[in-house]
């Protein structure tokens, strides 16, 4: 299957496999998924994980604020903050054939704003302090290396983070040279105490979480807070109690294992 190409961007596709609808942009790399008859689970491992930013959120806060998502890919995160949580929801996509594929084969909701146009451009005019949940899965169709990934941008996507309690979380290039570097440049805008890392998935994919203010709970706090996303959302693809015994703080020494030295899921 296959819509037209705009301009200097590549052409979407799709492919189907065991029940599961995949968008991949003119390469055989895998940019999103979607359970068919399922489509608020939420599919990709890595993409689960990006979740996982939930945990550092009040169980009684959960769907409060804005959440915004910088890169749709098959609109997974967008399913889930407009339609599970019922959350005001926004999403940056410079392409616009990636919006339209998923207006018609990804159940894009219809509550969410689209914006079609380029991520840092919306976070320079963005309002300071009025993101509750910030997504960014940015990566071309060479899947190599994040599309933005530098000091100014993640500044930016701290500004714009809700200044008591704002979380925003990121699904960075899993080889060793790159992460330390993405990593290290995320714990200079938020502060190393505010930076933590999930084990990376078995294709190489490492989500980073950040947050702008956030309090850390103590243990039980924590586990009954998985507790209760399990409960609600377990059913959905998202292994909340798992998430604990994955969360590490950053150091500045970190580095991703040997093990995660891989290509990411989008290969």
């Amino acid at each position: 299957m296959r819509a037209a190409r705009p301009a200097n961007l590549p052409a979407v596709t799709l492919s189907e496999a065991d029940g599961v609808r995949y968008l991949h942009l003119d390469s055989p790399w895998v940019q999103g998924a979607m359970r068919i008859r399922r489509p608020q689970h939420v599919e990709l491992v890595y993409v689960q994980r990006m979740l996982a930013c939930l945990l550092w959120l009040p169980t009684a806060e959960l769907g409060q604020g804005q959440a915004v998502q910088l890169g749709l890919g098959a609109g997974a995160i967008t399913r889930f903050t407009a339609t599970t949580l019922g959350m005001p929801t926004t999403v940056v996509e410079i392409n616009r054939e990636v919006v339209e594929v998923n207006a018609r084969w990804f159940h894009l909701p219809r509550t969410a704003e689209v914006v079609v146009g380029d991520a840092a451009d919306w976070l320079a005019q963005a309002e300071a302090g009025s993101v509750r949940l910030l997504h960014v899965d940015l990566y071309d169709q060479d899947a190599a290396a994040p599309v933005l990934d530098d000091a100014p941008f993640y500044a930016a996507c701290r500004r714009v983070l809700e200044r008591t309690g704002g979380l925003f979380a990121v699904n960075l290039f899993g080889r060793h040279a790159s992460f330390s570097r993405s990593i290290g440049l995320v714990a200079e805008a938020f502060g190393a105490d505010q930076v933590w890392s999930l084990t990376p998935t078995r294709e190489g994919n490492t989500v980073v979480v950040a947050g702008r203010g956030v309090v850390v709970p103590g243990r039980e706090e924590l586990a009954a807070r998985a507790e209760s996303l399990e409960r609600r959302f377990g059913a959905l693809g998202l292994p909340a109690r798992k998430w604990l015994r994955m969360v590490r703080p950053y150091s500045p020494m970190d580095t991703t294992p040997a093990a995660a030295r891989e290509m990411p899921t989008h290969r």
